[in-house]
């Protein structure tokens, strides 16, 4: 794996309050090599730790996106929805940030015709076929399209499983890690201090709640996606 220079400062991840953990009282005990201390009833992350994964997590994804490698970022919490959105446009990976539909990923097959079908009905949307049906008829359509521009709309380009998924929060979106689990695709996934650091294929150890946090972890990533971009670009 390519080793780089990815600009992980430890102050900028204390300024946006990366090492800032949940309470003592809701913790996993196999994050105990992550935590550095106790302070004010809350656990502190080690930062040092949470660099060295971030860094090992950029050059993975360095690798991959120099090879045309595919990515999804997946992040539902109400504070990081428009974060990944945004994280993944800039990166031009697919994402899901409002609700995980179960079997998303080890259901393919039905994913892939409600993509099938969203396309359809955003073609007769562009078209103004929509219009001309009957009102009831438009009205039924309109609401299934809203419908699935909600939870399908970060991965309408979607043409088959990803190469790596990349998880804002290993809580919210257990159904999402399992599913990767078991279809064996690498994962990335920000933990803190109550998660279980040995699921992902790379933990990053993070406040999970804090927006400022997520930002951080996400640009990182963002950016070793874009410059492994560039760099397939460069080198076909």
């Amino acid at each position: 794996m390519t080793r780089r220079y990815w600009n992980i400062n430890l102050e900028e991840m204390m300024e946006a309050g990366v090492h800032f953990g949940h309470g003592t009282r809701k913790w996993n005990p196999r994050m105990a090599p992550y935590i550095s201390a106790k302070r004010k009833g809350i656990h502190i992350t080690n930062l040092t730790k949470t660099a060295r994964f971030l860094s090992e997590a950029c050059d993975l994804v360095f690798d991959a996106a120099s090879r045309g490698k595919q990515f999804l970022i997946v992040g539902t919490k109400n504070k990081a929805a428009d974060l990944v959105a945004r994280a993944a446009i800039k990166a031009r990976c697919h994402y899901v940030n409002k609700k995980w539909l179960g079997g998303m990923l080890t259901n393919w097959s039905t994913t892939e015709t409600r993509l099938h079908k969203f396309r359809d009905l955003r073609t007769e949307q562009k078209t103004g076929k929509l219009n001309r049906l009957p009102k009831r008829d438009a009205a039924m359509l309109k609401r299934q399209l809203s419908h699935l521009q909600t939870y399908l709309g970060g991965i309408k380009y979607m043409k088959g499983l990803p190469d790596i998924v990349i998880i804002v929060d290993q809580q919210e979106q257990y159904t999402a890690l399992r599913e990767c689990i078991t279809l064996g695709i690498p994962t990335i996934c920000l933990i803190d201090t109550n998660c279980d650091p040995d699921l992902a294929d790379i933990s990053i150890p993070a406040n999970d709640d804090a927006i400022a946090s997520i930002r951080l972890i996400l640009n990182k990533l963002v950016f070793a996606i874009c410059e492994g971009r560039s760099s397939y670009i460069r080198n076909p």
